[in-house]
């Protein structure tokens, strides 16, 4: 296991972290599962009070005692913006009684995910003046928050140098967060990379088509080497629900070098790929498209198209398609068969794309059963 400083926190963590969002209704699984992290070098755990009973079973474990004494391992939960602080303080004292602690080493802002949300934390009389008082009184060590909101949102938020560190979706198939890595870097922020594994990709099972294109590798290696080979980055999320789904992820886990020849040569040939088979009606992700009156999703709608065309994706793009208008701030946006054929996108677009034929293609291939989040 390798270890890097998470920003100004300076905080030295594990390349990977135990996320504890899966553990759905096993303490004893959840125990054994925490257990087994640490033996592999494993130093900071995740949790969140909206992660179903994920607290109390990271609570039981700490209280039933860990094979790693308290101050060499790192915590952190995180919990929602709110409007008063009256109401922090208390979420912030329950969770401590929840996880049997004393202290957080890291208190995220969970969700920070809408211009509302980002003036509650800005608010003079909000919530982050019970998250000061917390830090002051030696409850909460460290602040940051984690987002599933537009890159305009994530750029505003590490811009009021209100945080230590930020929680980000970024992977080889979604590199739209590029740039607010590069401002969390100026701000000397840590930076944590969320469930490369699930939202990345679905890449703990991965189309045959894809598996072919990523030979000698898996899908799910060359993802971790795209991150894990980045600097910026200081730690990756790996969500094992049991002791069993950790060992695949951490063969990697000393593999932290710049990227070699041979994988350089795969995502040449997955880009090449995606180049050859959609032709002209590949969309490149400028978002020049936005916004749309119908309130599309039109990138997104078109990168999980783009996935599913070119690699067989399908999987995937279903769970993800699923989610538009059944998540909320979540992941918003409705969903491609709300066009109305308006032609407002269709001269923003560089690549003269006809957007709403390909929205409709995608609602064809895609449109399944409902999705939602696995916790409110």
């Amino acid at each position: 296991m390798q270890y890097r400083r998470f920003g100004k926190t300076n905080l030295n963590l594990s390349v990977f972290s135990l996320g504890t969002m899966r553990y759905l209704s096993d303490v004893e699984i959840a125990h054994q599962t925490i257990e087994k992290s640490l033996s592999l070098g494993i130093n900071h755990l995740e949790t969140a009070r909206g992660y179903g009973q994920s607290e109390e079973y990271l609570g039981t474990a700490i209280k039933s005692g860990l094979s790693v004494p308290r101050s060499q391992l790192y915590i952190t939960t995180k919990i929602p913006p709110c409007v008063d602080a009256d109401t922090m303080e208390r979420l912030i004292d329950e969770s401590l009684q929840r996880l049997n602690l004393d202290y957080l080493d890291c208190l995220g802002i969970h969700g920070l995910n809408t211009r509302q949300h980002l003036e509650w934390v800005e608010a003079k009389n909000g919530c982050m003046q019970a998250v000061y008082k917390a830090v002051d009184d030696g409850r909460v060590k460290h602040i940051g928050f984690s987002t599933h909101g537009s890159l305009e949102i994530i750029l505003a938020a590490i811009n009021t140098d209100l945080f230590e560190f930020v929680n980000l979706h970024y992977y080889y198939f979604f590199q739209r967060h590029n740039s607010a890595i590069d401002a969390a870097i100026e701000k000397d922020m840590g930076v944590f990379i969320i469930s490369p594994a699930d939202k990345g990709g679905r890449l703990y099972t991965p189309p045959d088509k894809l598996k072919e294109l990523c030979q000698p590798f898996t899908p799910l290696e060359l993802n971790y080497r795209f991150l894990l080979s980045d600097p910026r980055i200081t730690t990756l999320s790996v969500g094992a629900a049991t002791p069993e789904e950790l060992i695949a992820p951490l063969e990697v886990a000393d593999h932290v070098g710049e990227l070699r020849l041979e994988e350089i040569k795969v995502f040449e040939n997955l880009e090449n790929q995606q180049n050859q088979v959609l032709g002209t009606d590949k969309c490149s992700q400028c978002y020049a498209c936005l916004p749309c009156p119908e309130n599309i999703n039109i990138p997104e709608v078109l990168r999980l198209r783009n996935l599913a065309v070119a690699y067989d994706m399908n999987d995937y793009g279903k769970y993800r398609y699923g989610m538009f208008e059944n998540a909320g701030h979540w992941f918003p946006g409705m969903k491609g068969n709300r066009c109305t054929e308006c032609g407002d996108c269709l001269p923003k677009c560089p690549e003269n794309l006809d957007i709403p034929a390909l929205l409709q293609d995608t609602h064809e291939r895609l449109n399944g059963k409902a999705g939602r989040r696995l916790w409110g």
